[in-house]
């Protein structure tokens, strides 16, 4: 029997309405898809006024150069501080200016450098309990989370400043794959709207980090002039240039290549022209009964590989073997053109080489025609070929194949 719920009685608006107690938790699949919905992240305003440009691609080729400059950073950190320290690396985007420097705090610590031959400066920003913690542990102090909220002293200042210089090299070192840029500080700043790095409206790569010391977490982020690191990130995602060695090997390849297809045996027919036969006469077919064939008494037998004529020759015989004559290298426009006959012994057989075979010719030379009246084959004795060969040289179309098999 289904369990009927209590309705609470209906209150006055303003006050607050609570649910039955035996109302369960979850109500069904809805609310499980839009529990989904809430925690597949958060939406992201998308200004169409200036579209995204930089690309997948790009980002995955800063990630990898980002990837070791955190692995270096950690070491960096460990290091000077004598803690245990360690760098991830958590978001890459495209911002503007202001968008980056909204998102810093009233009181910050950073770091303006040069990022030659890349033009405009670029920023190295950490927080200033970070900094001042790292100065806590590098004089010798715990370190501890609590620490002063003001700008640093001189002493301090030199004390930081060769952790930051250690930071940038390091950050030299990973990037060059992508562009070999040789940073150099010029000036610090502690509040971001005094840094004139950029105006508002232009166009940063934000890459956003962590750093971790001991157990406790603060932001780090680093940004670069996108105008002046698009360029690079383009070249980076090309394909490599070919070096002349490699055009060596690939022209040597091709030529191995072609060699080899040269040499590659084919099955090569020739046949006569197809024709069209009812089932009725096939099926009554009997020994002795003639088959009329569609192919003309003076036109030559089709050369063919895969079904494709590319020549045409008459037929003979050498020695045991039949053989066939090359008359035309390619298929022949007029099919009523005058032809030696068909000897009485012609049949299709494969050929063993296709490239020795159409040696040439694309008309049929005087002496094969139905005008002279005569088959090249006939009065050559054991060699059929040997008139054909001294022909050749009064009838430069006519050429000859090799034995088939």
């Amino acid at each position: 029997m289904p369990r009927r719920l209590r309705t609470p009685p209906r209150t006055p608006i303003g006050e607050g309405v609570s649910l039955p107690s035996s109302l369960p938790a979850s109500t069904g699949p809805t609310s499980g898809a839009r529990s989904r919905r809430r925690g597949g992240g958060d939406v992201v305003p998308y200004d169409f006024r200036r579209p995204i440009q930089l690309s997948r691609e790009h980002q995955r080729i800063l990630q990898l150069g980002f990837d070791g400059f955190t692995r270096q950073a950690t070491t960096v950190f460990t290091s000077a501080l004598r803690s245990v320290c360690s760098v991830s690396m958590r978001t890459i985007d495209q911002r503007s200016y202001a968008e980056y420097v909204d998102s810093l705090g009233q009181l910050t610590y950073m770091t303006l450098f040069t990022t030659e031959p890349m033009p405009g400066r670029s920023v190295l920003h950490l927080p200033l309990d970070a900094v001042m913690s790292c100065v806590d542990h590098m004089l010798g102090g715990p370190g501890s989370p609590s620490q002063p909220n003001r700008p640093l002293t001189e002493i301090e200042s030199g004390v930081i400043a060769g952790l930051v210089d250690r930071l940038l090299r390091e950050m030299r070192y990973s990037l060059a794959a992508i562009v070999a840029m040789d940073p150099e500080v010029t000036g610090v700043e502690y509040s971001p709207q005094f840094a004139q790095v950029a105006s508002a409206a232009d166009v940063m790569v934000v890459i956003e980090l962590e750093l971790r010391i001991d157990d406790t977490s603060f932001p780090m982020s680093v940004c670069l002039p996108f105008n002046g690191l698009h360029p690079h990130l383009s070249a980076a995602a090309a394909p490599a240039p070919v070096s002349n060695r490699e055009r060596a090997q690939r022209d040597e390849a091709a030529q191995v290549l072609q060699r080899s297809f040269t040499e590659v045996p084919v099955e090569v027919s020739v046949r006569f022209r197809s024709s069209t036969v009812d089932p009725a006469v096939l099926s009554g077919l009997r020994i002795g009964d003639v088959l009329r064939l569609g192919h003309p008494a003076t036109a030559p037998l089709d050369v063919t590989v895969d079904d494709e004529a590319f020549a045409h020759a008459t037929a003979g015989s050498q020695g045991q073997r039949l053989a066939a004559l090359i008359v035309a290298a390619r298929p022949v426009a007029d099919e009523t053109a005058p032809v030696a006959p068909l000897a009485p012994a012609a049949a299709a057989a494969p050929m063993t080489s296709v490239l020795d075979a159409v040696l040439a010719g694309n008309v049929l030379p005087p002496a094969y025609g139905a005008g002279g009246a005569r088959d090249p084959f006939a009065g050559q004795g054991a060699d059929p070929f040997a008139g054909a060969l001294a022909d050749q040289t009064a009838h430069p179309a006519a050429h000859l194949t090799q034995e088939l098999r």
